[in-house]
């Protein structure tokens, strides 16, 4: 099972989002059953590390977000991902953007998954990484339960 998760830039959500899912993953037992990515819609960042405020987050949970730098999701991602995850409308509008299309319904909004529908808070306005966090986690609380519901995992 492939999961990607996307956000504007790729150094405060989706990574977040990536290493909060893998830390869940680890926890329960299935870290070898799933592969985690995130990546951007724009080329901003790309190459630029995590941002502080997602790291020092993470590290309260003793999650370590080392070695990941900004990459941009590309077309042919669609092929290699299960599930496509933006945190807000924009960054929904912009995977479709790229990926051009969405035949088999890979592509969600991730608090759409925890049935609230709402954007994950962005902390590069907010600066608020804990409202973040909590978004992050309830919607990847949901997702790993719907994925070992519906994949048996």
């Amino acid at each position: 099972m492939n999961i990607m998760f996307v956000c504007h830039g790729n150094i405060c959500r989706s990574p977040m989002a990536e290493f909060v899912m893998r830390d869940m993953a680890k926890k329960q037992g299935i870290a070898d059953k799933l592969y985690i990515a995130s990546a951007a819609t724009s080329t901003e960042e790309i190459g630029n590390p995590v941002h502080h405020g997602t790291r020092n987050k993470l590290k309260q949970y003793g999650i370590s977000a080392a070695g990941k730098t900004a990459v941009q999701l590309r077309k042919d991602d669609y092929n290699k991902y299960d599930y496509i995850i933006g945190m807000d409308e924009w960054n929904m509008r912009n995977i479709m953007r790229i990926i051009r299309s969405d035949p088999e319904n890979k592509v969600y909004k991730l608090l759409a998954i925890s049935g609230s529908g709402r954007d994950v808070a962005d902390p590069w306005y907010t600066g608020d990484f804990d409202v973040t966090y909590d978004d992050i986690s309830e919607g990847c609380t949901a997702l790993m339960n719907e994925i070992r519901r519906k994949y048996g995992i």
